[in-house]
C-alpha cells in the first residue's frame, strides 16, 4: 500500500466533511432546499472575498470568471494592461485579445513582481486604458504581485482593477473592499478546497457601471443576468448542485477556522517551506515577492526536474508540480494552500530529501524537515 499526497497548487486537497456533503443524494436547484443551501454559500462567500458586494458563483473553472470579466466589462477597441508574469498573467492577455480589446501589456520576468513604476507610466501615456488585469498570485512562478500598490494608482482614475485571486483568495489578506479592487475572481479547487469545476466573480459598484456599457459579445458569463438570479437564490444556468453543497460546508470550515487565523496559517506553512528549501541549498523561484500559495525552487544542477516530479508521484506518492514553458524540468513547486496544514509539508520536505537521494543529490535526511519544523512549531501552543 502506498498512501497518496497531493501538494500541487490545484487541484488541493478535500476536506472530510466537504467530501460527505458532496457524497448526498443529489437535490433538484430549482427548489426552496437547494435555494436555501445557494443562499448560505452566497453569504459565506462575501466572508472569505472580504467584500460586501455580490459573489456570482459560476460553473466553470477559474479561467470562465476572467473571461467573464472581460466580456462583461468591455468593448472591442477598448485598452487595457495586462500584466504578463506567467502563464496566467498570459491568459489575461489572450483573453482581451480574443474579443478585440487592445492590450498594452507589461512583461514580467518569471518569478518576479510588476514594477508599480511601469503600470504608472502607461496609465499616464495613455489616458484611455479602461482596466489594469493582474494576478495576486501567479501560480506558474509562485510570484505575488503588488495589488494593493496597483489599486492605488487606479482609483483616481477612469479605469477598473481587475485581480486574478484564484491562488490568493483564502491565501493571505487580500480585501477587495479595503484595497478598492473592482473585480475579483477565483476558483474552487484551490483555497476553497473543492475539486475543480466552480469560479467565482465579485464586482465592485464601479465595475458594474462599466458593465451597462460594454458591448463584447457574451452569452453563458453574463454577469448582470448572474446577478439577478443571485437576489432569488438561485443561478442563470444549472449549477454545480454537488459542489456548492460540499462549498457550503468548506466556506463554513473556513469560518470557523476564521480569517487572520487562515492568513495565519498560509503565512507559517510557506514561512516553513522556504526555510526548508534554502536548509536543502535550493535556488528560490520568486525570492523576492514570494506567494504564501506555493513555494517555487530550481531543482539541483545534474536533476531532470520532470522526472524528479514523476517519480514523487508515482513512487513515493507525493504529488507537486513542475515547470511550465521555458521552465519545463528546471523548477518544483510546492503548495501550501487550502486544506493544508503542518505535516503535510513535512511530508513534501522529507519526500524530496529522499527524492534528491535518489537522483544522485545527496543531502543530509533532515535537513530540510528540522528547517520547516522550528517554523511549523509556532502552530502549537
Amino acid at each position: 500500500m502506498r498512501k497518496k499526497y497531493l501538494l500541487a497548487p490545484g487541484p488541493t486537497p478535500v476536506p472530510e466533511s466537504a467530501l460527505l456533503a458532496m457524497a448526498q443524494p443529489i437535490i433538484h436547484h430549482r427548489t426552496p432546499q437547494f435555494s436555501e443551501v445557494f443562499r448560505e454559500t452566497a453569504e459565506l462567500l462575501k466572508y472569505v472575498f472580504q467584500t460586501r458586494q455580490d459573489v456570482l458563483i459560476l460553473a466553470a473553472s477559474g479561467t470562465g470568471a476572467m473571461e467573464g470579466s472581460v466580456t462583461n466589462l468591455f468593448s472591442p477597441g477598448d485598452e487595457v494592461i495586462t500584466v504578463n508574469g506567467g502563464k496566467f498573467g498570459e491568459r489575461w492577455t489572450k483573453i482581451s485579445e480574443a474579443y478585440g480589446l487592445k492590450a498594452h501589456e507589461i512583461k514580467v520576468e518569471w518569478g518576479k513582481a510588476v514594477d508599480t513604476r511601469e503600470v504608472t507610466r502607461l496609465l499616464d501615456a495613455n489616458p484611455k486604458i479602461k482596466g489594469v488585469m493582474v494576478q495576486a498570485s501567479e501560480t506558474s512562478t509562485t510570484a505575488a504581485h503588488p495589488v494593493k500598490e496597483i489599486a492605488e494608482l487606479t482609483k483616481g482614475r477612469d479605469c477598473l482593477l481587475i485581480v486574478d485571486g484564484i491562488t490568493a483568495v483564502g491565501v493571505f489578506d487580500l480585501s477587495m473592499d479595503d484595497c478598492g479592487i473592482d473585480v475579483l475572481v477565483s476558483g474552487s479547487q484551490k483555497a476553497f478546497m473543492l475539486p475543480p469545476g466552480l469560479a467565482f466573480a465579485a464586482l465592485s459598484e464601479r465595475a458594474w457601471k462599466f458593465q451597462e456599457t460594454a458591448k463584447c459579445p457574451r452569452f453563458y458569463f453574463d454577469f448582470k443576468k448572474e446577478r439577478k438570479n443571485l437576489k432569488d437564490n438561485t443561478t442563470a444556468y444549472t449549477p454545480a448542485v454537488s459542489l456548492i453543497t460540499g462549498l457550503r460546508e468548506a466556506l463554513k470550515l473556513i469560518k470557523e477556522e476564521g480569517l487572520e487565523n487562515v492568513f495565519k496559517r498560509h503565512d507559517r506553512l510557506a514561512r516553513a517551506t522556504r526555510a526548508a528549501t534554502a536548509a536543502l541549498g535550493l535556488k528560490a523561484l520568486a525570492p523576492e515577492s514570494p506567494s504564501n500559495a506555493a513555494t517555487g525552487v530550481f531543482v539541483p544542477e545534474g536533476v531532470d526536474g520532470g522526472k524528479l516530479v514523476k517519480y514523487l508521484r508515482d513512487e513515493v506518492g507525493v504529488t507537486m508540480a513542475g515547470g511550465q514553458d521555458h521552465l519545463k524540468g528546471k523548477i518544483l513547486r510546492i503548495a501550501h494552500l487550502g486544506y493544508v496544514d503542518t505535516f503535510d509539508i513535512i511530508i513534501a520536505i522529507a519526500s524530496i530529501e529522499m527524492a534528491f537521494n535518489k537522483f544522485g543529490h545527496k543531502v543530509r535526511y533532515g535537513k530540510g524537515v528540522g528547517a520547516a519544523q522550528e517554523i511549523l512549531s509556532e502552530g502549537y501552543k
